[in-house]
């Protein structure tokens, strides 16, 4: 009876957690279009997260489009099918890396900054302040936060997927011998405007989920410097799990048969 009841405890309070999030994201959503707005700190958090993330994002998609051709040639050659590296690097690093990789980064940078600057709020009182002064929390922290990064992952991903395919580029000439022409022909024939698509849409809900729970960790922070550790750790972890089951989902969407 232990044994169950310790089950049966676990997922009532996982339960809890789940509708305790989603009345917290149904808040927020419902504040995004409802005055009063705050431009400004929407445009302060677009410039936080879009602008200062971009040098990880470049990085890490630059790279992973440079290991993918490295990759792809060595699995392809065995097989006479080398030319058809520029098309894996352009499908793989729009539909699917530089969405999931581009998530991943901002969940680590920005997901934890978000989480510890609420959480901070939270635990030293500033938010009572704020409701104090009939300033709505929501409003003022949470809706530009989640505004900012629906709007810029898509922006980070796009230019990360460049990014990507140029990296591939770089080694398929370079260090492969490919012909540059060949290359460049070979990537715009395989680039897909539904992997485009796709590749934008995942950004935009990785880019609200790694507001929101940010948000939601920090806002709902307890106990002080720990308290605040916790949901730190506990916005970067939720968000990249998050990250990698709706990438699953919306790959589904898009390309089942």
């Amino acid at each position: 009876m232990t044994f169950l009841r310790t089950i049966g405890r676990t997922f009532l309070s996982f339960l809890w957690g789940v509708g305790h999030l989603s009345l917290f994201a149904l808040t927020a959503i419902s504040h995004c279009v409802r005055p009063p707005f705050y431009p400004r700190l929407v445009m302060r958090h677009v410039i936080d997260i879009g602008y200062y993330s971009l040098p990880v994002v470049g990085l890490t998609t630059l790279f992973t489009g440079m290991v993918l051709a490295l990759q792809s040639y060595s699995g392809f050659r065995e097989f006479g099918a080398e030319r058809a590296i520029a098309l894996i690097v352009v499908v793989a690093v729009t539909r699917e890396l530089a969405p999931v990789f581009a998530g991943l980064m901002v969940a680590g940078r920005i997901g934890a900054a978000i989480a510890a600057e609420v959480g901070t709020m939270r635990v030293t009182e500033q938010i009572d302040a704020l409701t104090t002064l009939s300033t709505d929390p929501y409003k003022y922290l949470v809706v530009p936060r989640i505004v900012a990064g629906t709007i810029m992952l898509p922006c980070l991903v796009i230019v990360g997927s460049i990014i990507g395919v140029f990296g591939g580029f770089l080694v398929g000439v370079y260090k492969l011998g490919f012909n540059p022409a060949g290359y460049l022909s070979a990537t715009w024939d395989g680039l897909e405007w539904i992997g485009v698509l796709s590749g934008v849409t995942k950004a935009a809900v990785f880019g609200f989920l790694i507001s929101l729970m940010g948000s939601y960790h920090g806002y709902n922070s307890r106990g002080g410097a720990q308290g605040v550790g916790a949901a730190t750790t506990h916005a970067v972890v939720s968000a990249s799990i998050l990250i990698l089951c709706f990438n699953y989902f919306i790959t589904e969407l898009f390309f089942s048969l």
